[in-house]
């Protein structure tokens, strides 16, 4: 039985796309291939970092750049971001095998939970940094999931798009997936670069297929 920690956005989630496009047309008034890349290159690493990096670069005021971030999240409340391609896959796998599906995220919760309902996403557990936790790379919130439900590091798997996720993954000694995206070379020692989540069913003991899977409540 193995069990999957979650990364929420740009890993459970596809929110990248309308992220960096928000913060793309707020600098460059535009989304052009190249500037999207640019912004990307920065988000990957973090929103925050981004947001500094963008107005340090650009002139343009973080207050901006935070406020087109926060009209992102307000449009998420009518179209929702869509589940990552294989997420549905991945998830389905663990829950039949009878493991857990669990979430570490800098997410609020609020916010998170709207997400997974909207997507009619269950997952088994969640822990937020807002709540108390401290940001990845740290490793609490990784530990603090293996202890409330007694998991031992070895059976478990966990998956995100930056090389923090991986970090936090890491120290807490479990197995860490490094998601990549198209033309953003990233890099965490230690963990096992994937280009779509349905490497994980290797790990996981199941082919990858082809599936139309669906969120389940």
């Amino acid at each position: 039985m193995r069990s999957i920690i979650w990364d929420f956005g740009g890993t459970l989630f596809d929110t990248y796309p309308d992220l960096d496009r928000a913060l793309c047309r707020t600098v460059f008034a535009d989304d052009a291939p190249e500037h999207l890349l640019e912004v990307g290159r920065l988000t990957r690493v973090s929103t925050g970092h981004a947001v500094r990096e963008l107005s340090r670069r650009f002139g343009v005021a973080e207050q901006e750049l935070r406020q087109a971030q926060a009209d992102v999240k307000d449009a998420w409340m009518s179209e929702p971001a869509p589940l990552m391609e294989g997420a549905c896959e991945v998830m389905h796998a663990v829950h039949t095998a009878g493991g857990l599906n669990l979430v570490a995220t800098h997410r609020d919760r609020a916010s998170a939970e709207q997400l997974l309902q909207a997507r009619g996403v269950h997952v088994d557990d969640m822990v937020c940094a807002p709540d108390g936790f401290p940001r990845k790379p740290d490793p609490t919130m990784h530990r603090e999931l293996l202890r409330r439900h007694g998991l031992e590091p070895e059976g478990v798997g966990a998956v995100g798009d930056r090389p923090a996720d991986a970090q936090a993954a890491t120290g807490a000694g479990v197995r860490p997936f490094l998601l990549l995206s198209p033309g953003i070379e990233l890099r965490a020692d230690g963990a096992e670069p994937i280009q779509s989540l349905c490497e994980i069913l290797t790990w996981l003991g199941r082919p990858q297929q082809d599936s139309n899977l669906q969120p389940t409540d």
